[in-house]
């Protein structure tokens, strides 16, 4: 069966930098609901639209169509004791950016000294030219609930017969391709 709208992809991958550095391998492939619902970068849909299981094929994604340029005016050093404690680096907060007119962003502690904390609301990935090296390993028709709900479920999906509500199926930890690139 060929890659199209309203199929359900599974595709291990390598994530590099630009310079070829390893940024995560999947353990289990990633699977997604092709066709424009977001589910993966809109790239990685257009690397595999019409191939078949098999196929492998390496890409380069520029940061516009990754996770967006570093915006450094997402970068804040709030005082020490705004925060909750213990704090480290590496711990997230959701919180509003000093421009009203955008949503939430998750900031990330990136440095903490005597007083004061630096927060990053950059994606970990924004700024860089990320290299994918796909194979796609299954290639099977959409359900009708699937489609309707916009996403996978069951197997590596978002299944909804264990009381999840939709609001917080964020995939498994670690899979950071479901996310939705910032333009």
């Amino acid at each position: 069966m060929k890659i199209a709208k309203n199929t359900v992809v599974s595709v291990n991958y390598k994530l590099s930098d630009a310079q070829g550095e390893l940024i995560e391998a999947s353990r289990e492939p990633m699977v997604y609901l092709h066709g424009g619902y977001e589910n993966t970068l809109p790239k990685i849909e257009e690397a595999l639209d019409g191939q078949e299981n098999g196929y492998q094929v390496t890409i380069q994604v520029e940061p516009v169509d990754a996770f967006g340029e570093y915006d450094a005016e997402l970068v804040k050093i709030e005082p020490k004791n705004r925060l909750p404690s213990p704090l480290e680096v590496g711990m997230q907060f959701e919180g509003s950016p000093d421009d009203d007119t955008q949503s939430a962003v998750v900031f990330t502690v990136t440095e903490i000294a005597e007083d004061k904390v630096v927060l990053d609301g950059n994606h970990p990935l924004a700024g860089m030219a990320l290299r994918f090296e796909l194979n796609v390993v299954e290639v099977r028709a959409a359900t009708e609930e699937e489609i309707q709900h916009q996403h996978v479920h069951g197997p590596h999906g978002h299944g909804h017969d264990h009381g999840h509500d939709h609001g917080d199926d964020q995939g498994e930890a670690g899979d950071h391709f479901r996310s939705h690139p910032i333009h």
